[in-house]
């Protein structure tokens, strides 16, 4: 016995209610018994590199180059991307492809390159593969983008899955973003970045890492070219990053490197090559379209843990009626459950939950019900009873179900890598549409069992499905949430084929976007959980998750009036908007804080709900594009520098540039500016980019550009649609895209362009659409000219 163990046992004891302590124990206990003796043991192990090349064989899209010890297969698909797998890997079977992999671009072939090396020349990059087996990306200038050096396996000598790793090496002037959802980003300086999906179980800050949401994913920036790497293995594993310097030394670049080690899976990759907005359409090709969420789910939701009874959410409802503040959507959490079993409600506190949710929809508010994993493990449990009987649950080597520790006592975990198992948990939902709920949130999702010691997860040995092939949790914990999701979401998709489904997720992996969005989680309450909240939405933007938010005021603790006031603020300009806190955080309605802080919040929210129209805009483009709609300031020019290194400002689509307040005290503040022309939206004085200028930044208010040029679809005095134009800088043109949303259902609307140009003191305004050219239909307010 590990003596700590033996500590952390009794401090688990005594640290918790003593059923609920003593049960932790027995899972971390079990756990370990259960990896001991059902996972191979690792024993000696032979490292082994490809070698040098044999024989090459050129096929439509690439080709396979045959070394000593491996074989690489490389292939260009017709959209641009570029496939290569060792050892024989394809790119499928895959859990981040939407599909089957794209067909190869039949007009690139391997061929013979100088130095014995091979090479395949597509549209957007080169690929050169040497000798030893080095795989080189190139601009089709021939400026080097990525260098892979030649990669390393180490195999247990009795068999099993061989660890890898994979070098890199990139531009010194090159930096790093991605890697799923960080908090210390978006951009991710050196060190090492852990592949595993993890509840921290405390409240997290930058200095958290890994968090709920690990991706493979890069997107290397640098002066040359944007490109995006996505290695395609689920497994365990850790990149380490290291920023090159430019002149370092004695005067020559030092190139900047990351290093990914994993402990098993495909060693496959795919890369893509282009400016962010290419890469990201490719990416999004590739993984599939972003979830469209209903137009309610872009206003504003209220949530806690805590919500104890039908007469406080009715009570809170109030309060923002009362206070004229609007709100969209209201959330239960787990304390509406009847002790804490899923698809269940506790009857005594919530007699008449869908009465409640009738009325809440009367006054245009929805109601959103938490969803978690772990079914109570007892029998009489409806769930439980239903699940044993489909075989639902993960089971362990011996072939018994495996069972954790969570909110409800014992627990068994459902297998959502077995499509059988997520047709059986997306018809649960009926119980939760019968109930009123309109969204869905899933947590704990890792996914989690309480452990006193060791991972707060499922036992590496577990065994799972993983559609037929069998495996075990090292390879899939990380997918198990994505699984989740697609069952939740093809579900509802059956049961109310007639809307859209709205579902966001604690956990995810690539891929995710298809079934919904994500949020924060629990991120720590103080100035630097705030700026992890925007890290996060950037850095899962750029990874192809497009809706995500925090937990505004932070999940736990209880925020100066300062500090709920700037999150509220920032909250309103991203994707998803929602105050939420733990059981035993302060209070999180705009009126807890005072007057001032309720005005200048309601001023938040009354904006939020005018730029609804946008909003809606920018998810339908997510959905075409792959385009987030929260991007980093260099979205449209990667190559400057100065924007590349800002990281407390942000983009929303192309017209507007939000600088939220992320430091106490401050009533100014500097922005780095794009190019052209930028409006303060509030007081309309015009800043011309690139520039760094400051900017005042009240309590009343953070500071909010438009640029100039732009067409913002928003919500008019009379509730229906309205155009807001800003005026163009003389001798330029401008312009937008609008997308007129009904809020729900499966028609896609037209895309609407608008082109914006002066005309002496005049802004011209013209609609191009389906039919050709034409005056705008909807009202027209241009701003911004008196600055001029």
């Amino acid at each position: 016995m590990d003596g700590r163990d033996l500590v952390r046992s009794m401090k688990a004891v005594g640290s918790a209610g003593a059923a609920q302590g003593l049960r932790t124990v027995r899972a971390a206990w079990r756990r370990r018994r259960a990896d001991a003796s059902g996972l191979p043991p690792r024993g000696a192990e032979r490292a082994r590199v490809p070698g040098p090349v044999l024989s090459v064989e050129p096929g439509p899209g690439g080709g396979v180059v045959r070394f000593t010890r491996s074989e690489l297969r490389i292939t260009v698909t017709a959209g641009g991307a570029v496939f290569w797998g060792w050892d024989g890997a394809g790119p499928e079977p895959s859990y981040a492809l939407a599909g089957p992999s794209p067909e190869p671009d039949p007009r690139t072939v391997l061929e013979p390159d100088k130095d014995g090396a091979w090479r395949v020349v597509a549209e957007r990059m080169t690929v050169v593969v040497s000798r030893h087996g080095a795989v080189e990306v190139r601009t089709p200038g021939g400026v080097t983008l990525r260098r892979d050096l030649p990669p390393r396996w180490w195999e247990p000598v009795g068999g099993g899955e061989a660890r890898w790793m994979q070098r890199s090496e990139v531009a010194a002037d090159a930096r790093f973003f991605g890697l799923g959802g960080r908090a210390s980003g978006p951009r991710l300086r050196d060190g090492t970045y852990r592949l595993w999906n993890t509840d921290p179980g405390h409240a997290f800050g930058p200095g958290d890492d890994p968090l709920y949401i690990t991706m493979p994913v890069q997107m290397v920036v640098a002066d040359a070219a944007t490109h995006l790497v996505f290695h395609d293995s689920t497994w365990d594993g850790g990149m380490t990053l290291r920023e090159g310097e430019e002149g370092a030394g004695s005067g020559h670049d030092r190139a900047g490197t990351s290093e990914l080690r994993m402990d098993g899976g495909p060693l496959r990759c795919w890369v893509m090559v282009g400016n962010p907005a290419r890469v990201l359409h490719a990416w999004a090709s590739l993984t599939g379209a972003a979830a469209l969420p209903p137009a309610w789910a872009l206003g504003h939701h209220h949530a806690r843990w805590g919500f104890g009874s039908e007469e406080e959410v009715r009570r809170i409802v109030g309060g923002y009626h009362e206070r004229g503040l609007p709100l969209e959507a209201v959330h239960l959490d787990i304390d509406h459950f009847d002790a804490h079993q899923v698809f269940t409600v506790d009857r005594d506190r919530f007699p008449k939950l869908p009465v409640l949710a009738e009325e809440l929809r009367r006054d245009g508010i929805r109601m959103v019900s938490i969803v978690d994993p772990a079914v109570k493990a007892e029998p009489g449990n409806a769930v439980y009873d239903s699940g044993t009987a489909e075989e639902a649950f993960v089971r362990d080597a011996a072939g018994q179900p495996v069972r954790g520790v969570v909110w409800p006592g014992e627990v068994v975990y459902p297998d959502f890598t077995r499509a059988r198992t997520r047709r059986w948990w997306g018809g649960l939902y009926e119980e939760r549409l019968s109930q009123g709920f309109a969204g869905f949130w899933h947590d704990m999702n890792e996914p989690v069992s309480f452990a006193a010691f060791g991972e707060s997860t499922l036992p590496r040995s577990a065994r799972h499905d993983l559609e037929g092939r069998g495996g075990d949790h090292r390879e899939a914990h990380n997918v198990y949430a994505l699984g989740m999701a697609r069952a939740g979401y093809e579900g509802l998709r059956e049961l109310t084929p007639q809307e859209r489904p709205f579902l966001f997720s604690r956990s995810g992996w690539a891929g995710m976007q298809r079934y919904g969005g994500t949020w924060s989680g629990d991120v720590a309450t103080g100035w630097p959980g705030l700026r992890a909240s925007l890290s996060l939405v950037m850095g899962l933007g750029l990874c192809g998750v497009p809706y995500s938010g925090p937990d505004v005021g932070g999940f736990d603790g209880s925020p100066s009036p300062e500090l709920y006031l700037r999150w509220f603020q920032l909250g309103a300009y991203l994707p998803l908007f929602r105050t939420h806190s733990s059981l035993r955080a302060g209070r999180r309605e705009p009126w807890e804080f005072g007057d001032d802080v309720l005005g200048h919040a309601r001023v938040a929210l009354v904006e939020r709900r005018r730029l609804l129209p946008y909003f809606m805009t920018l998810a339908h483009l997510a959905r075409r594009t792959g385009a987030p709609y929260v991007r980093p300031v260099w979205w449209g020019a990667p190559e400057d520098r100065a924007l590349r290194d800002s990281e407390d400002a942000f983009l929303l689509g192309d017209c507007l540039l939000v600088a939220p307040v992320l430091d106490p005290g401050a009533d100014r503040r500097a922005v780095q500016l794009p190019r052209g022309r930028w409006y303060d939206t509030v007081t309309e004085e015009a800043y011309e980019g690139p520039a760094q200028v400051l900017i005042d930044a009240p309590l009343s208010r953070i500071p909010v550009l438009a640029r100039a040029g732009a067409v913002l679809p928003v919500r008019g005095e009379d509730g229906g649609l309205a155009l807001e134009v800003w005026a163009p800088a003389r001798g330029r043109t401008g312009g937008g895209l609008v997308v007129a949303d009904s809020g729900d259902g499966w028609e896609e609307p037209e895309i609407e362009r608008y082109v914006t140009r002066r005309k002496g003191k005049r802004v011209i305004v013209e609609r191009y659409g389906e039919d050709g050219r034409s005056e705008p239909s909807l009202p027209v307010r241009v701003r911004g000219l008196g600055a001029s």
